[in-house]
């Protein structure tokens, strides 16, 4: 079977971990440190392979310490529960927002059913509950004890969800950004945002990008997808990004379009704003994409929040 493995240096290794069994699409991270870190395990659907990347990386059963997640959306940690299960000695670390949902994941699993209907066991399959004592629970700030004097720290960073956290590697300077930087496409270094219901908000989004930029990282490694070397234009970009659908979405709302034309509207006025051209590829590329960044989730997500700045 083909490795989904790439070595990043430092010790860093992406994983391809194959969201729906797409390739690209969702990226985990492990830390080869002398505390083995896993940042990002997935969804469900991609524990097996997630296992098979660290039974090449020689990471056993009883040598996974730590498992980290930025969120608790279920592309990220869907897979907690089953790694939990196969790294018994590996502890979960999450935000505080999110911690009560890991431990007992019904409400979350039928939030998420009500979303995604019939697709969401192809795309996700079922968060498993974490059993509450391996779970640490992080605040504004947080380390993970990574082993020879080696830390990854967490900084609370809401705006796309209220218990999202980026990661900072003491070492290497790598910041693990989740979705709070927007959606990386290394196939034409497009950058997109991210900004599902019910938690985006712009302001909150914008300040996470700030504290991003002071922690002054040497690399970001997105979730989805992959590395990148440069911080500052990348993270200016996400603010216009950002500022820009906010902005486009507004102008739909004033002029009375429902979700369906709102829609339309982005699609069409996105269309020039990114290398990648809809028209040009197949419909199971087009369908790869629409998952890691759906046009109508990112307008709902903004209608919501424009809704909620009008009560």
């Amino acid at each position: 079977m083909e490795s989904t493995v790439t070595p990043l240096g430092g010790g860093v290794y992406e994983i391809d971990t194959r969201m729906a069994g797409y390739p690209g699409i969702t990226a985990g991270y492990l830390i080869l440190s002398d505390r083995p870190c896993l940042v990002e395990p997935g969804t469900a659907g991609s524990a097996p392979v997630v296992r098979r990347a660290l039974d090449e990386l020689g990471v056993g059963a009883a040598d996974l310490a730590t498992v980290v997640v930025t969120h608790i959306h279920l592309d990220h940690a869907g897979g907690v529960g089953d790694i939990a299960e196969m790294y018994p000695e590996a502890q979960v670390v999450v935000h505080e927002k999110g911690a009560r949902h890991l431990a007992s994941p019904e409400r979350l699993m039928r939030s998420a059913r009500m979303v995604y209907g019939s697709k969401l066991d192809t795309l996700f399959g079922e968060l498993k509950p974490t059993e509450q004592a391996r779970i640490h629970a992080v605040e504004e700030t947080g380390v993970i004890d990574l082993g020879g004097g080696r830390r990854l720290e967490s900084y609370y960073s809401p705006g796309h969800a209220k218990h999202h956290v980026g990661l900072l590697d003491s070492q290497t300077g790598d910041l693990y950004v989740g979705d709070a930087v927007g959606v990386y496409i290394p196939e034409t270094k497009d950058l997109r945002p991210a900004t599902p219901p019910p938690d985006f908000d712009l302001k909150t989004a914008l300040g996470s990008l700030r504290k991003f930029r002071e922690l002054g990282p040497q690399r970001l490694l997105f979730a989805h997808y992959g590395p990148v070397a440069e911080v500052d234009d990348t993270l200016e970009r996400s603010a216009e990004e950002l500022r820009a659908w906010v902005d486009m979405v507004k102008d739909a709302r004033d002029a009375g379009l429902d979700l369906d034309h709102a829609v339309a509207m982005v699609r069409d006025r996105t269309r020039e704003r990114y290398a990648f051209d809809w028209d040009a590829v197949d419909p199971g590329q087009t369908a790869k994409y629409e998952i890691l960044e759906g046009t109508e989730s990112n307008v709902q997500g903004i209608m919501h929040a424009l809704d909620r700045q009008d009560r």
